[in-house]
């Protein structure tokens, strides 16, 4: 009712009265037009405009919002919205996240493949990927070329990659009750983690620990010749006699750098190891006392304790063996029971029934 009213009251009143409303709506609008540089219009403004623009003069159209260019301009608009499509980018598609992962992976892990060994394995693994585009994932990676990151190799990877021809020797000194200081010499398998307590003297000389070096490569018999390097530290007990023992069996003695431990870690570590749960925890009376206690800790160490770096088994466990649950749990006190073994025993039963001759079951 107020659109038809509103529409229809122009049409009673007079000419003048006409023409004077709209010289103040023209002037109202220029007005308006000053404050807005550009309107904001919508797609309903625009429908409109567009249908009433049609019946006004030539004249009047030229002083509209909407002009034929505009119109033009919004068809135009239309016909490129209808006709678009999602732009693609130039080259071939990216990588997938997974095999850039794959990539930078097997870079780390063998700083010697260049790009062609890399695309060779990549190949018998299902992917089948160009040199250039393997150069360019390990660019933006920050991995250099197979020859500088070979050079780049630590002391830590050194010793992982070569543990099983690696021998390790260290001292380690113990206080007695009467604060006398002894002395152990041993020497650790590096891939197996077996120890071989050589000797408890009082006074080091470096006689006596080159004769040690030689009933060390009497003990390993045949497994002497699979090590290659020896580490040690720069002690002066370590004299030319010792390492001609070792090169004499084609094992190259490597000296750690100065005040650093790091550099013969593994050897470190058992010191702490030893200390922590035996020495430390005992009062040593003499040389005796110390080598009894000593034979029986490496024998624990080598037969009876669980290593992290051998997925939690001892040096002498093999490793294919996995043992059945048992129902009796038995425990082996060692050390006056400093130390606890605990070994797996079947049930009586069980063990009635392998006794038992195959005939008579």
């Amino acid at each position: 009712m107020a659109l038809s009213y509103g529409v229809a009251v122009p049409y009673g009143r007079s000419t003048a009265a006409n023409n004077a409303e709209i010289l103040v709506l023209r002037h109202e609008v220029a007005v308006l037009r000053r404050q807005v540089v550009r309107p904001r219009l919508s797609w309903a403004d625009r429908a409109v405009l567009s249908a009433l623009a049609r019946y006004l003069p030539p004249v009047l159209r030229r002083h509209r919002l909407v002009t034929p260019g505009t119109l033009l301009t919004w068809h135009r608009r239309l016909v490129r919205w209808k006709w678009r499509q999602t732009p693609a980018g130039p080259g071939r598609p990216p990588l997938a996240e997974e095999t850039v992962a794959l990539i930078q992976r097997l870079a780390r892990e063998n700083p010697a493949w260049g790009y062609v060994r890399i695309q060779g394995e990549l190949r018998r693994l299902g992917h089948r990927i160009a040199a250039a585009a393997i150069r360019r994932v390990l660019r933006r990676s920050g991995l250099p070329p197979a020859p500088q990151r070979a050079s780049q190799q630590t002391w830590r990877s050194f010793l992982r990659s070569q543990a099983h021809t690696l021998l390790a020797c260290d001292f380690m000194h113990v206080e007695t009750v009467f604060l006398k200081r002894l002395y152990i010499f041993f020497v650790m398998e590096i891939a197996t983690r077996r120890v071989h307590a050589l000797g408890v003297p009082a006074h080091l000389t470096g006689a006596w620990v080159t004769q040690l070096a030689r009933n060390l490569l009497m003990d390993l018999e045949d497994r002497a010749g699979c090590f290659r390097f020896l580490i040690r530290d720069r002690d002066s007990k370590f004299t030319a006699a010792f390492d001609a023992v070792f090169a004499g069996d084609g094992t190259a003695v490597i000296p750690t750098r100065p005040q650093s431990h790091r550099s013969n870690a593994f050897a470190e570590r058992w010191i702490r190891t030893a200390r922590a749960e035996c020495t430390d925890r005992l009062l040593i009376t003499g040389e005796r006392h110390l080598r009894t206690v000593l034979t029986t800790y490496a024998e624990h160490y080598n037969t009876g304790r669980a290593h992290r770096s051998l997925d939690l088994r001892a040096p002498d466990d093999h490793p294919s063996v996995i043992l059945l649950p048992a129902a009796v749990v038995r425990r082996r006190q060692l050390l006056g029971s400093l130390l606890n073994e605990y070994h797996t025993t079947p049930p009586q039963r069980l063990l009635h029934l392998q006794e038992t001759p195959r005939s008579a079951a």
